[in-house]
């Protein structure tokens, strides 16, 4: 499974990116994490079906400073590198 997320809220600037490489490390999931120019953050999770379907609810409520509101989510086609990295902000 291969989703793109853009996360909406308060997510720059409290740690959204790290706490998401983290959290993706521990789920096993593959891809990347970066800030966008319009405040949003987006990733691209890949994974077990499980393990991306937990981590996008994990996504929901972010590091403890963070106030998600809301998470557009569409399937992806790219296929990441292994592991999960923090991308430079687009």
């Amino acid at each position: 499974m291969a989703v793109r997320l853009r996360i909406h809220g308060r997510v720059q600037g409290v740690w959204y990116r790290g706490w998401l490489v983290d959290e993706a490390v521990a789920h096993g999931v593959d891809g990347w994490v970066r800030n966008r120019a319009d405040g949003t953050v987006e990733a691209l999770l890949a994974g077990d079906d499980e393990a991306v379907r937990a981590l996008i609810e994990r996504c929901h409520e972010g590091p403890r400073l963070a106030r998600v509101t809301s998470i557009d989510q569409e399937p992806a086609s790219e296929v990441p590198a292994p592991g999960f990295v923090q991308k430079a902000t687009d």
